[in-house]
């Protein structure tokens, strides 16, 4: 299973971090680094809640990071 973690900045200068294979999965922060850590994080959080309540079986699980735009 693969997952795309996408990155950009807004016109606010948030940066916008989500894993468009994970709907809801997003985050902001004040870096691009900030915004895709809790991404990342976020994502592993809703694997790991629904391989816990039976909703997908365990998968190896790879994160590629987009390149910048």
């Amino acid at each position: 299973m693969n997952f795309t973690l996408e990155c950009e900045q807004e016109d606010d200068e948030r940066w916008l971090a989500e894993v468009p294979e994970l709907p809801g999965v997003l985050a902001y922060g004040a870096s691009r680094s900030q915004a895709m850590a809790k991404a990342e994080v976020l994502a592993l959080r809703v694997l790991a809640d629904r391989i816990e309540h039976g909703e997908a079986r365990a998968h190896d699980i790879r994160i590629s990071l987009a390149a910048a735009a």
